[in-house]
């Protein structure tokens, strides 16, 4: 079985209970997710840093581990802080 996280469970059980509804105009709601989505993401800015060459060797590491770049992975931690979904590793 499929470990879940608290939040991945309470979400598997509210489907299996029926709890779940597709929308009226599917295919229209995932063209306007998938602009959105587009928009969210969409770099258009430019920011310099400094950071510790520890750090950065440290990131670059963990990039490679999930097989993106650097900079993706600065900038994907950058958005999950901000939106309230970044979630610390337990040691």
């Amino acid at each position: 079985m499929i470990n879940l996280d608290n939040e991945e469970q309470e979400l598997f059980e509210s489907v299996e209970r029926g709890e779940w509804r597709s929308v009226p105009n599917l295919a229209h709601e995932i063209q306007e997710a998938k602009k959105i989505a587009g928009a969210t993401f969409k770099k258009t800015e430019r920011m310099n840093i400094r950071i510790s060459p520890k750090d950065l060797n440290a990131l670059k590491i963990e990039a490679m581990k999930e097989g993106m770049p650097y900079q993706t992975l600065i900038s994907s931690i950058i958005h999950k802080y901000l939106s309230g979904r970044f979630v610390e590793k337990k040691t």
